[in-house]
């Protein structure tokens, strides 16, 4: 299926989740994060929910990076399609941009080359590993400029679905893909 039905059939389906689904399948989320090989790395990049997308609730993850003591990096995305990452501290002010998306206003500034692990938000991913985003191509940008080890690890409310068929030289594929059910790696 291609990106733009897999975003209409994905975008669907997350209207029909409960907030209570939403809770439980984030916090199974974050669990299975856990048992993954990241746990050594230090700067972990970290996406916050648009609840208005109904997103996965990062906030479990946040609460997890925070109390082993990792370095978080935020994003704000740019004019030109691209994002600055900043790092998350107790003083980080936040506020929504125009799609509802939290940023952080201003701070340190982060390389993205110091970057080790990526939470990558989707609508929709294959059994290769493509994902399905909102289209603007901002992480796929981020994610090129990721030093090659980099771990990029999607986070969905669903299983996989049938492969994308109109992946493009520029789209950046995951190392693994973490659902309610099931931990997929690529």
């Amino acid at each position: 299926m291609d990106k733009k039905n897999l975003r209409l059939l994905y975008t669907a389906k997350r209207e029909k989740l409960s907030p209570e689904e939403i809770i439980e399948d984030s916090i199974s989320i974050a669990n299975k994060l856990l048992q993954l090989p990241i746990w050594t790395k230090n700067n972990f990049h970290l996406y916050l929910s648009i609840s208005e997308k109904k997103e996965i609730d990062t906030s479990f993850i946040l609460s997890i990076l925070q109390g082993k003591d990792k370095n978080v990096i935020l994003s704000k995305m740019s004019a030109s399609n691209s994002l600055q990452h900043f790092l998350l501290t107790d003083n980080t002010l936040l506020k929504k941009n125009k799609w509802n998306v939290p940023e952080p206003v201003g701070g340190i500034e982060i390389a993205t080359a110091t970057i080790d692990v990526v939470f990558v938000p989707l609508l929709a991913f294959d059994t290769l590993g493509n994902r399905v985003g909102y289209g603007k191509g901002y992480y796929d940008k981020f994610l090129a400029e990721c030093k090659p080890d980099c771990i990029k690890i999607g986070l969905s409310f669903f299983d996989v679905s049938e492969n994308i068929t109109d992946i493009l030289p520029t789209d950046i594929s995951l190392d693994y893909c973490v659902t309610p059910a099931k931990t997929y790696q690529f």
